[in-house]
């Protein structure tokens, strides 16, 4: 990529040193603090409003905001009934003749606990190490709003113009969004003409340069359910003759997947990769070669004197990142109906239940999908079992829209200024729902989809980190894209 480099409006080092310095002496406390706090998102919490956990979150960080006073800057909770509570905050225009917006979007609620964490770690336990703050939701999406307040000051510090401003920080976006939408409604007329689109809650490929992504996939999860009898009875009664629920479990995925190569089977299911992402893509897949399946935790184990690891469906880089960005897959997330280890006797189980978690390409509607998944599912069931699948939430995914020159101008020179490399583009596995409904809202506007989810960061795992270096880095090159803006 051979973008030209425009000449920043911004003092590069000034930028990096008072981004650097607020982070150190407020952000990162600001954060430790945050981690302590259980706001799980309410797909995790069913009490969420009474535990309140979620609205101290929301309030913490909104009293941090205000307590910046930047200049112009009006900030508001804004809660509907029964639903998780927005922040919103916009700052006016100061570049002469501006019309335009830009939109700053992140999240406050977490992801459960899990298991796994280091003996020295906790998902509610801040701890800094080597330059990462362990803890949940510090990447996944904490940091954001503070993210974005800094990138906003350091612009007012050094009077540079800059278009109408405006933030919105959800609570639900763990379980969907499903709360999104309707404040959306509410605030629509209060966004404005949204023309960039900042979205701090996404991942980068490795930590040594801007990274832009540039699809993600969508999401449909629900709890498939399979019921043959109404107790559990004796096995050795009822084996061979009562089917085992676990079994017909088995028989119905077979259906949606190919067990030997995990492809999902449903055509519909699939979409053919653009041309533009896949030449991106081999142009990632040259950055970051096998870094893209190196960075997991792979399981191992000592044989015949040699380490043996567990191995991935592919060590081909461009098709691993193909195969986590623009191809559906299935995961299982969760299960009941089985008595846990100690307690598990000689008894056939009245029913097994799978949560799923079905990630589908970035073109494929998201609401068809669920509907051909729960037919596929609960059709003519073996045996005559009660098969149901209920569906949880569901996102379509998204695909970037063509990049401006501008825009490009601007990823490449405050990745050169920041990081001393330019900007790179990765498609992400993950969802973030507002993305779809702000690409249909805003089709003309481009979106600047980043964030600090690197290597092993491990959002929604054990050991969850935010990398704090990379994180002053890319909140300069926020403020440096901004500064830029036409």
């Amino acid at each position: 990529m051979n973008a030209r480099i425009p000449p920043s409006v911004l003092n590069a080092a000034h930028t990096l040193s008072q981004v650097s310095t607020l982070w150190d002496d407020q952000i990162v406390p600001q954060l430790q603090d945050y981690i302590r706090i259980p706001a799980k998102s309410p797909m995790f919490d069913a009490d969420w409003a009474a535990n309140g956990y979620i609205d101290t979150v929301v309030r913490n960080t909104a009293a941090w905001i205000e307590a910046q006073k930047v200049t112009g800057l009006v900030l508001e909770v804004v809660r509907l009934p029964g639903r998780t509570p927005v922040l919103f905050f916009e700052v006016p225009a100061t570049k002469v003749g501006s019309t335009q917006t830009v939109l700053m979007y992140g999240h406050l609620d977490k992801q459960p606990e899990f298991s796994g964490w280091r003996n020295d770690l906790g998902p509610w336990t801040p701890k800094i190490d080597d330059g990462k703050l362990y803890g949940r939701g510090g990447a996944d999406d904490g940091y954001a709003a503070y993210a974005a307040i800094a990138a906003i000051q350091t612009l007012k510090t050094q009077n540079v113009p800059h278009p109408r401003i405006v933030g919105l920080i959800e609570s639900c976006e763990e379980s969907g969004s499903y709360d999104l939408l309707p404040y959306i409604d509410v605030l629509k007329t209060r966004l404005g003409e949204v023309a960039l689109v900042v979205c701090l809650d996404s991942g980068a490929g490795n930590y040594d340069q801007l990274w832009l992504t540039n699809s993600l996939r969508g999401m449909a999860s629900g709890v498939l359910k399979v019921e043959i009898l109404t107790e559990g009875v004796h096995s050795g009664d009822a084996s061979g003759l009562v089917p085992s629920s676990f079994r017909i479990m088995r028989q119905v995925l077979d259906r949606l997947e190919d067990s030997a190569t995990g492809r999902l089977l449903p055509a519909s299911f699939h979409c053919e990769v653009p041309t533009d992402r896949l030449s991106q893509a081999k142009a990632t897949a040259a950055i970051l070669g096998d870094e893209i399946y190196k960075r997991f935790p792979w399981a191992h184990y000592d044989c015949g004197g040699a380490t043996s690891f567990a191995l991935p469906t592919t060590t081909d880089p461009l098709q691993a990142l193909l195969n986590r960005t623009w191809l559906p897959t299935l995961s299982v997330t969760g299960a009941d109906g089985f008595p846990a280890m100690k307690d598990a006797g000689n008894v056939l189980r009245p029913y097994t239940a799978f949560k799923l978690s079905l990630r589908l390409p970035p073109l494929v509607e998201a609401a068809t999908a669920v509907q051909e998944l729960k037919a596929l599912l609960e059709d003519n069931a073996p045996y005559q079992a009660r098969v149901t699948f209920e569906g949880l939430s569901s996102a379509t995914g998204w695909n970037a829209p063509d990049t401006a020159s501008w825009f490009e101008d601007a990823l490449n020179a405050a990745s050169q200024t920041h990081f001393g490399a330019p900007c790179g583009y990765v498609g992400q596995g993950g969802t973030i729902p507002l993305m779809n409904m702000l690409s249909k809202g805003f089709p003309a506007a481009q979106m600047m989809v980043c964030g600090v989810l690197g290597p092993k960061s491990n959002a929604h795992g054990p050991n969850e980190f935010l990398h704090i270096p990379y994180a002053k880095k890319l909140t300069a090159a926020v403020a440096h894209v901004i500064a830029q803006f036409p």
